[in-house]
Formats: structure tokens, C-alpha cells, sequence
């Protein structure tokens, strides 16, 4: 008998120990699983805004955290696109973490997400100047550092936040200063679906798409550069089959592209939507949106099955001046403004169109940085 109580001890022990582990990387089930972030990036010290996200839509305040860091305000300074990117706060859900870019400080910040309670892990060196989006796929994460010559690194996500990865590196081979001019700036660092390669837009620099092969966490020595179709590449997405979908600034054009298995992009299909300022994209289903800046809208699009994107609306929504980065949660949209300092809140009909629900208003001028969970 008293060697069945200790053995039933010992496996009540190594049960509670297993579950421990699990629940590192796991969410608490409070309830609180539709949580919408939203970055500051003042430079007096960002912060990350946590909202939880209620069944008509709305976005409700749940909690405000410093990131250890500063924003930064690419040059000359306009409040509508000072970071002048996608993806600067980066969610991971496979291990539970929120990353985010303090790009006047040159590092970056990792929270562990429980619910809607966030707990700052580590804040790392960006390994680069003015660091401005994050591209996550499994347990890797690449920071694009957009000051300088331009730079990709490498890190792994861990129970303890990031680590470096050594010898991941690679420049971008620009001239920019530090800040970057908004302009050449690079827009967006990702992974295609598949995790086989990543991808950095440099927008004016060289009006680029720059492809890198991954493997085993790391990147080829150079990538394959690619010319945009239009200038000014600068967010993208992934429609079926992995097809590249592009937010193109320079004709404010969505362009498709088929990416080959030597890193080249084929096949470029392109429509404008005849706004200005085509720069952020999201999509929720079969539907694409997009924000124009330097008008004030949302617009849609859908890709058609030989990849060619269709215009769906020029005006899908209009919004509070200066929209930038956006994100979806199930069938809800949400459009950050830059100008003033507000996240206006959408509902996605079944026929792709939108409806306002609102606008969380009270932010600073200059956030830029959503992701949701």
C-alpha cells in the first residue's frame, strides 16, 4: 500500500509538471480568446494598448503595457506613417507571444499572452537600426531594420522570449539614413505560408521585392531581387495556392505574383483602385482590403482564379484621416489612423462589403501596429 501511495504521489507530481510545461505556451481560457493590440510608438516610451474584442465587434479597453522601449517616426515625421510599415507588432499564436518593435530604441519586446494579460518576457537588440516590422513563422522570428544599409535578423521564441540566432544576418544593401526617409524606407519583412522563404519589400529604394530561401532558420547568403510591377512596393498578403498579393503606393495598385522555386517572382498581375497612397492590405476570406492614406478610405479587392486581382469597391469604407496598418479578427476589420490617434472598427458582410461599428478613440497621435489573437 505504501508503495501506491508513493507512486501515485510521484504521477501527481510529473502530471502538475507536465502541465506546467504545456501551459507556457498555452492561453488561460478565461474567456478573453477575440484580444485586438494596438502599439503607441511614442517615442517618449511605447506601449502596447490591449483591447478585448466583444461579439458585435466592438473593441472594449483591457489593458495598457510599457515595452521596455521607444517608438520611433521615420523621417520627415508625418503623424499618419511614422514607421512606414506592416507588421511592427507580430503575434505568434503557436507559442502565445506578441512581439513589437521599439524603433527608437533599435530593439524589440516580447510579451506572453494570457487572455488578455500581457507579461513582458525580454527586450533584445534589433540587431540593426530603426527596426519596423516583424515576420513570424513557427518558432522563428525575422526583425527588419530599416535604417542604414538595411537589415534581416534572425531570432528563436522561446518559454523566455527571443534569442538571437547566430549567423542569420543578411543586408539589404541600402543607403538609407537613420531614420529612414518614410519614402525608401522598407515596408514589410514575411514568410510565405509554407515557411520556405522570406520576403522584404523596399519600397522606393529600389522598388523591390527581395526573396530569401529559409532553411532550418536560416536565410540564403543573398536573395533573389525582384522588380515590383508598379513602384513603391510596400505590405502583401497570400492568396491561394501561396500567390503573392501586393500593396503597391506608386499607382496605388494591388499586384499578384507566382512565386517560383528559385525564388523569382512571375507572372505580375496588377489593378489600381484609384485612391492614393495604396498601402496597407488584409484579408478576411475572399476578400483583400486595403488602405489608402492620402484619401481617407478603405478599398477591396478579390483575386480571380488565373490570379489577376478584381476591384471590388474604390470605396469600401471611409474612415478618420490618415489610415494605416490594419488587421482582422474572425469577421471584424480594424483600421488604425496615424492622424488621429483612433482604431475605426468594421464588420465584414457576407458579400465582402463593410459596415462601421465604430471607432476607439482617445489614442496619441502617431500609433502604428495592430495585430490580433
Amino acid at each position: 500500500m505504501k508503495h501506491r501511495t508513493t507512486l501515485a504521489v510521484l504521477l501527481a507530481v510529473l502530471a502538475g509538471a507536465l502541465a506546467g510545461a504545456q501551459s507556457a505556451f498555452a492561453d488561460t481560457g478565461d474567456g478573453h480568446g477575440n484580444v485586438v493590440f494596438v502599439q503607441t510608438n511614442q517615442p517618449s516610451g511605447n506601449r502596447i494598448l490591449v483591447y478585448d474584442r466583444g461579439q458585435d465587434g466592438q473593441l472594449a479597453a483591457a489593458g495598457s503595457y510599457a515595452t521596455g522601449g521607444n517608438g520611433g517616426a521615420a523621417a520627415p515625421g508625418t503623424e499618419s506613417d511614422r514607421l512606414a510599415s506592416q507588421g511592427s507588432l507580430a503575434y505568434a499564436p503557436a507559442h502565445q507571444t506578441l512581439l513589437a518593435v521599439n524603433a527608437g530604441s533599435d530593439t524589440v519586446s516580447a510579451f506572453r499572452v494570457q487572455g488578455d494579460q500581457l507579461t513582458l518576457l525580454n527586450v533584445v537588440a534589433s540587431g540593426g537600426q530603426f527596426p519596423n516590422s516583424i515576420g513570424v513563422h513557427d518558432g522563428i522570428a525575422y526583425v527588419l531594420n530599416a535604417g542604414g544599409a538595411g537589415t534581416v535578423q534572425g531570432f528563436r521564441i522561446g518559454v523566455d522570449g527571443l534569442e538571437p540566432i547566430a549567423g542569420s544576418a543578411r543586408s539589404l544593401g541600402l543607403a538609407n539614413a537613420d531614420p529612414p526617409n518614410f519614402l525608401s524606407a522598407p515596408g514589410q519583412v514575411g514568410f510565405t505560408p509554407d515557411g520556405r522563404w522570406l520576403l522584404v519589400t523596399t519600397k522606393l529604394s529600389t522598388s523591390s521585392i527581395e526573396v530569401f530561401g529559409v532553411q532550418g532558420g536560416l536565410l540564403s547568403a543573398t536573395p533573389v531581387v525582384n522588380p515590383s510591377a508598379t513602384p513603391v512596393p510596400f505590405a502583401f498578403t497570400f492568396g491561394p495556392g501561396g500567390r503573392l498579393v501586393d500593396g503597391e503606393a506608386g499607382t496605388s495598385s494591388v499586384t499578384t505574383y507566382g512565386i517560383q522555386n528559385d525564388g523569382t517572382l512571375t507572372n505580375p498581375q496588377s489593378q489600381t483602385d484609384g485612391q492614393a497612397a495604396l498601402c496597407w492590405i488584409d484579408r478576411v476570406q475572399d476578400t483583400y482590403f486595403v488602405s489608402n492614406t492620402a484619401s481617407n478610405t478603405v478599398s477591396s479587392f478579390r483575386v480571380g482564379p488565373d490570379g489577376r486581382p478584381q476591384l471590388v469597391a474604390s470605396v469600401a469604407a471611409t474612415t478618420n484621416p490618415g489610415p494605416i496598418d490594419l488587421v482582422s479578427s474572425d469577421l471584424f476589420l480594424y483600421v488604425e489612423t496615424g492622424v488621429t490617434g483612433t482604431v475605426d472598427e468594421f464588420s465584414v458582410n457576407d458579400d465582402g462589403t463593410l459596415t462601421s461599428i465604430g471607432s476607439v478613440t482617445g489614442l496619441p497621435p502617431g500609433i502604428e501596429g495592430i495585430a490580433a489573437k
